[in-house]
């Protein structure tokens, strides 16, 4: 064949001419469901320097000529994508892939952004966007890791507490003591809200008689007792730092990068494909790279059956955490001790009875039958205040992730295309 007899491909896209796409161009034309070739004759070869490419099945639309050869993609034909040996197969990256720059895969369903580059890796380890995909666009996380939230330690001050001196005290007709049901008993008490000073309040004459006898045999005088009032909480130590990560921080252990291309659309095969950038070659080459997936970027979604592979990654983290605080319970523990004394004379001078009593016991003795007691006094000797236990200081709240993005990917890549293989005369 020489140079007049070249022969040439002509591909049209889309609706311009749909008749002759449903009817194959009268005269010998290749054709296929989706696309329409041409084969004529007397045409310079190589347009725009671009050799004819193997048409497969649809070289037998063009007469049977010999010379007509190399149209369509790689040894697959027109609109099959070569099989699955030959890195079509599935619908994924056959037909005219020829005229994609990148790949053929299948288009997005309503709804989901068109196919791109997705990366997803260690946040260090993050490539740029390769050259086939150059503008970037999310960049997004996954795999969430917090560090323990470590709240101060709570504590209580002690409570402001006083000894309440006993004022209820009473002489009883009987020696024993305690008294039995049928003793009587004779006030003794000290005035309300008495501080301990001495006083002759309720005084008792000596010799008084009572039913049983005279009326001063035993002193009977109640314990002490602490009134505590509400303990203030407080912080006795901050969270201590331990090593490696700060103190309640979090991280994401993956980082997502999605890279989008600037190749314009070409047609890819037939149907329910598209023309999209293809992963780069090498270290940054699927599956440990860059995937081709489409993404929905209003919360987390079901995968089409195009593209199964899921990965829901998110655009940042919301940190709700705190402490819960400080409290403390009703105060225990306190005690105190009381020096008391009853006296025969109204000066606190002339002593019958004095015992150092405490809050855990009363006091009961037997002095001398009808003995005056006509004054009393009693000292605060020492007070504990008790304690009370202290609460609060809990974590509370949560590190939840926030604004969730789908991406849906191939679960394998689209072979590349074979390259084009020029027609040489000599060989036919």
């Amino acid at each position: 064949m020489n140079a007049q007899n070249w022969r040439w491909l002509m591909v049209v896209v889309g609706g311009a001419i749909p008749a002759l796409l449903m009817a194959g161009i009268a005269g010998g034309g290749c054709t296929d469901d989706a696309y329409w070739y041409s084969c004529d004759d007397d045409i310079p070869p190589n347009i725009d320097n671009k050799p004819c490419r193997d048409a497969g099945p649809a070289a037998d639309a063009c007469d049977g000529a010999d010379d007509c050869n190399d149209v369509g993609t790689g040894g697959g034909g027109a609109g099959t994508g070569g099989g699955e040996e030959e890195g079509g197969g599935d619908g994924i990256g056959g037909g005219l892939s020829s005229l994609c720059v990148g790949q053929c895969v299948p288009a997005e369903p309503p709804g989901w952004f068109e196919p791109l580059l997705l990366w997803m890796g260690p946040p260090d380890k993050a490539p740029d966007c390769p050259a086939t995909a150059p503008i970037p666009g999310f960049e997004l996380h996954a795999d969430l890791v917090v560090e323990p939230y470590r709240c101060a330690a709570c504590a209580c001050d002690p409570p402001d507490a006083s000894c309440e001196v006993p004022a209820t005290w009473s002489a009883v007709d009987s020696s024993t003591c305690p008294a039995g049901p049928g003793a009587q008993r004779t006030s003794f008490a000290a005035p309300e809200a008495w501080d301990g000073t001495c006083t002759t309040a309720n005084a008792i004459p000596a010799g008084q008689a009572c039913a049983g006898g005279p009326c001063t045999q035993s002193l009977d005088i109640p314990a002490p007792r602490v009134r505590a009032g509400a303990c203030a909480p407080s912080v006795v130590e901050e969270p201590s730092e331990e090593p490696g990560e700060p103190q309640g921080s979090f991280r994401w252990a993956t980082f997502a990068r999605a890279c989008a291309g600037v190749t314009p659309p070409a047609p890819c095969g037939g149907p329910g494909m598209r023309c999209s950038p293809a992963p780069p070659e090498g270290d940054a080459a699927p599956p440990e790279g860059f995937l081709t997936c489409i993404l929905h970027h209003e919360g987390e979604h079901e995968c089409p059956p195009t593209y199964p592979s899921r990965r829901v990654v998110y655009e940042g983290a919301e940190d709700s955490r705190g402490c819960t605080a400080c409290t403390c319970g009703e105060p225990s523990g306190g005690a105190c001790s009381v020096w008391v004394s009853a006296f025969s004379d109204e000066a606190c001078s002339d002593g019958v009875v004095s015992v150092l009593m405490s809050s855990e016991a009363s006091f009961c003795g037997a002095i001398a039958p009808g003995t005056a007691l006509r004054s009393k006094s009693a000292a605060v000797v020492d007070l504990e205040p008790g304690s009370c236990t202290p609460g609060g200081g809990e974590p509370i709240g949560e590190v939840a992730p926030r604004g969730a993005v789908t991406f849906c990917c191939l679960d394998r890549q689209p072979q590349p295309p074979e390259p084009p293989r020029l027609w040489n005369p000599e060989l036919g």
